[in-house]
């Protein structure tokens, strides 16, 4: 029997609503022991044991959760006998704590996060399906060297790719710019590709204080007045959710251009739900970075973590970019 570790923190897998056909509910409201004792019929070939790390709705996930989840993931690599790691978690806010777990675990045990769309006593329930996939993908050694996994709706995303697109169904993930790495049902599981990241390490080392970074949202009509409310005195870098291809009207472009000639990182993303956001031959006078394949809560992750680690130039910030 395989060893897993299960690390919980709330979300719709864990949540009620109290009626089966019910429309609202209460995320975060089963402990990890209880959803465990109600897997425990599945017949999953696997030993699990759980740890709860939080029980919240994503929409509250942060710093101070990640904090306390990063070094209980770390300790369970570590542990000879547990052969990867599964965690429990909301779908608003799935993508950006997987991708920054990415960013920062090695990649020889899968680590795999594993959310639901429906609460756990309401008709057509995903969650129970979705961690026995979990379960199934943590289990086998070809999920190592993947890096982070995430697992929903009979699918298997790698971390840098997902991203939410529907409020509500089942299959409200996708992968951008590669979808869907592997197929998975409780009973099997293929790949359709070799791992890429074995024999890696971390990309970047863990830090407890992350600098703010904001994200500021173009619009028709987005002027600089709009740019200079949502910056602070604390903030230490940008990312623009643009129109089109990381788009912005001239006035907020200006705006944008003396920030980073202040030297304030500006990254410049898309607000559509998929595409290349490239290299304009202005950025490099501008002192602009393109996120590329990264939406923008995903470049803030990535921004976020370079400013950590030192990097603030906005030529080693579009290196980094680029190798996403």
């Amino acid at each position: 029997m395989t060893k897993l570790t299960v690390l919980a923190t709330g979300g719709t897998i864990a949540g009620i609503a109290g009626s089966a056909i019910g429309a609202d509910y209460r995320a975060g409201e089963i402990g990890i022991e209880d959803y465990l004792e109600k897997v425990g019929g599945l017949g999953l070939e696997a030993e699990l044991s759980g740890r709860q790390i939080a029980n919240i709705d994503s929409a509250d996930m942060g710093p101070e959760v990640w904090n306390a989840l990063h070094p209980a993931i770390c300790d369970a690599l570590k542990d000879p006998e547990c052969a990867g790691v599964v965690i429990t978690h909301g779908t608003d806010t799935l993508e950006e704590t997987a991708f920054l777990l990415d960013l920062t675990l090695p990649a020889d045990k899968p680590v795999v996060v594993v959310g639901a769309m429906r609460p756990a006593d309401a008709v057509g329930y995903d969650g129970l399906r979705n961690f026995a996939n979990a379960v199934r993908v943590a289990s086998d050694p070809e999920a190592a060297g993947r890096g982070v996994l995430v697992v929903m709706g009979d699918r298997v995303f790698a971390a840098r790719d997902v991203r939410k697109v529907r409020t509500r169904g089942t299959e409200a993930f996708r992968g951008f710019p590669r979808e869907s790495i592997g197929l998975v049902t409780p009973a099997s599981l293929e790949w359709f590709g070799a791992p890429w990241r074995q024999g890696r390490g971390a990309a970047f080392d863990w830090c407890d204080a992350l600098p703010e970074v904001v994200i500021v949202h173009a619009y028709a009509g987005f002027d600089r007045a709009g740019v200079e409310r949502q910056v602070g005195e604390n903030t230490r870098g940008i990312v623009v959710a643009g129109v089109g291809e990381g788009n912005m009207p001239e006035s907020a472009r200006q705006a944008l251009v003396a920030l980073a000639r202040r030297g304030l990182p500006v990254v410049r993303a898309s607000r559509t739900d998929e595409g290349l956001v490239d290299r304009e031959p202005e950025d490099e006078e501008n002192g602009f970075v393109a996120a590329r394949a990264l939406n923008p809560q995903k470049a803030r992750i990535l921004l976020q973590l370079l400013l950590a680690n030192g990097i603030t130039d906005s030529a080693a910030i579009q290196q980094r970019f680029d190798r996403r």
